[in-house]
C-alpha cells in the first residue's frame, strides 16, 4: 500500500486563523512554534495542509527546511529563501529590468540584490521582507522546518533575532504581515529559542502538534476496506496499537501495512491485522537494538557524558565539578575537562551525530528517540544497559 497523505484541513484552519490575528487570547501571530517527532508527519503537514490553506487565504508563504539542508549555513539558507522569493517576483514584474542584466533592481521602492540579503554589504532581512511586501502586496508567512538548527551557528542565530526585528517592525496592532512558523522535530531544541532572556523569541509558546490519532486510524481502515472487501470490518484496535508501536511514524506504519496485506504471504492463516502488530513488534525492537548497540559501542566517558546529557536534559552542564564527579564514579578513573570536550567532540562527529549543540554551548541528545529509550529502560529499572558501567546514585 503506497502512503496516502492524510489531510488535516480543519487542524490547518485553525492555525491559519490563529496567526492572522482571528483568534483571541492567541499569541501566534507572534510566532507560531509547533513541535513533534521526526517522521510523524509534521513537515508533511506543514507543506501540504497549512501552506496551501495560508495561500487560499491570500498569504504569500515562503518554506525552508533546514535540516534538509544541514550542510549548509542556516542564517544563509534563511536569507536566500528570502531571495529567491523576491527574484520570483522580479520574474513577475521585472522582467524587462532582468533582462538588460541588473544587478540590482528596485522592489516596492526599494533597491537591493537579492544575492546579498543578510550579507555585510547586502540589505538586511528587515530591509528584504519590507520590499517583498510591497512587491508581492499580500501578507507573508516564513516556515521555517527544523527551526533549532538555526541555533547551531552565530549566523543562524543572528538571523533569527533578525526575524523577530522585522516581525516586530513589519506588524502592529490590528496588522499582521509578517507571520513565523518555527517547527521542530525535538521540544528541548525548539524551547532554546523562546526560554530564556537571551533567546530571540523569548516569552513565546512552543505547542505540540498534535499527532495522528483515531481519525487517521479510521481513514486507514477506511482505504484497506475499500481495496479488500473482504477483510471488512478491520480491526481498527489491533491497527492503533501497531501505529503506537511504530512510533506514530505513518510512512512505516503505511509501508508495513502493504506488506501485511501482501496476498503473497505464505502464511495466510493469520490475519494481517495481527501480521503488521508482529511488525511493529519486530521495528520497536530493532530500534531499540540499534540504540543500545550504539550506545555500547561508545568509549567508557563517551557512554558517562550521553549518560548525564539524557538524565539533566537541559540543566547538563559538561564540565561543572557534579558532572566532572559523576563521570568520575563512572568511568573509575579521574576525569578532566579537556577530557570531556574531546568525549563530546566524538560524539557530535559522528555519523549520524549522537549530540547536538548549539551556538550557545547548549547540548543535547541528537535524536529524540535515545531519549525515549533512556526513559523506557530508567522506569523498567533497567538503566544502564551492559555491564561496564555500573554507577548508582549515592
Amino acid at each position: 500500500m503506497n502512503y496516502h497523505h492524510f489531510p488535516r484541513p480543519d487542524l490547518a484552519r485553525q492555525y491559519a486563523a490563529a496567526m492572522q490575528g482571528k483568534v483571541l487570547f492567541n499569541d501566534a501571530p507572534n510566532g507560531l512554534f509547533l513541535t513533534g517527532p521526526r517522521r510523524t508527519g509534521k513537515s508533511t503537514f506543514l507543506q501540504n495542509d497549512l501552506a496551501p490553506e495560508l495561500e487560499r487565504q491570500g498569504v504569500l508563504v515562503l518554506y525552508v527546511d533546514l535540516w534538509a539542508n544541514a550542510n549548509r549555513e542556516p542564517g544563509a539558507l534563511i536569507a536566500n529563501t528570502i531571495g529567491d522569493a523576491l527574484e520570483a517576483q522580479r520574474g513577475l514584474l521585472h522582467k524587462a529590468a532582468k533582462a538588460t542584466g541588473l544587478e540590482s533592481v528596485t522592489f516596492g521602492g526599494i533597491r537591493l540584490d537579492p544575492h546579498k540579503i543578510g550579507q555585510k554589504d547586502g540589505e538586511t532581512l528587515h530591509t528584504a521582507l519590507k520590499a517583498l511586501l510591497k512587491a508581492a502586496k499580500k501578507p507573508i508567512a516564513f516556515i521555517i522546518d527544523e527551526a533549532q538548527h538555526a541555533l547551531t551557528t552565530e549566523a543562524g542565530e543572528n538571523a533569527m533575532m533578525a526575524l523577530k526585528s522585522a516581525r516586530d517592525q513589519l506588524n502592529g496592532p490590528g496588522k499582521v504581515e509578517l507571520m513565523l512558523v518555527m517547527s521542530g522535530s525535538d521540544r528541548d531544541k525548539l524551547m532554546r529559542l523562546v526560554n530564556s532572556h537571551a533567546a530571540a523569541f523569548f516569552g513565546s509558546t512552543v505547542k505540540d502538534l498534535p499527532p495522528l490519532g483515531s481519525d487517521f486510524i479510521d481513514y486507514t481502515a477506511a482505504l484497506v476496506e475499500a481495496q479488500r472487501h473482504d477483510l471488512k470490518p478491520v480491526d481498527v484496535a489491533k491497527l492503533a496499537e501497531a501505529f503506537q508501536l511504530f512510533g506514530e511514524r505513518p510512512q512505516y506504519f503505511m509501508d508495513s501495512l502493504g506488506q501485511a496485506l501482501n496476498p503473497l504471504v505464505e502464511d495466510q492463516t493469520i490475519c494481517f491485522e495481527d501480521r503488521l502488530l508482529e511488525a511493529a513488534r519486530r521495528q520497536e525492537a530493532i530500534d531499540e537494538a540499534q540504540i543500545e548497540s550504539e550506545y555500547l559501542g561508545l568509549s567508557p566517558l563517551g557512554r558517562a557524558v550521553l549518560w548525564r546529557i539524557l538524565e539533566k536534559g537541559e540543566r547538563f552542564r559538561p564540565y561543572d565539578a557534579d558532572a566532572l564527579a559523576f563521570y568520575q564514579k563512572v568511568t573509575g578513573r579521574k576525569v578532566v575537562a579537556p577530557t570531556v570536550k574531546s568525549a563530546i567532540d566524538t560524539l557530535r562527529q559522528r555519523t549520524p551525530p549522537l549530540v547536538w549543540k548549539s551556538a550557545r554551548g547548549e547540548y543535547a541528545a541528537d535524536d529524540l528517540a535515545m531519549h525515549r529509550w533512556y526513559q523506557k529502560l530508567s522506569e523498567a529499572g533497567k538503566w544502564p544497559p551492559g555491564e561496564p558501567l555500573v554507577y548508582h546514585p549515592s
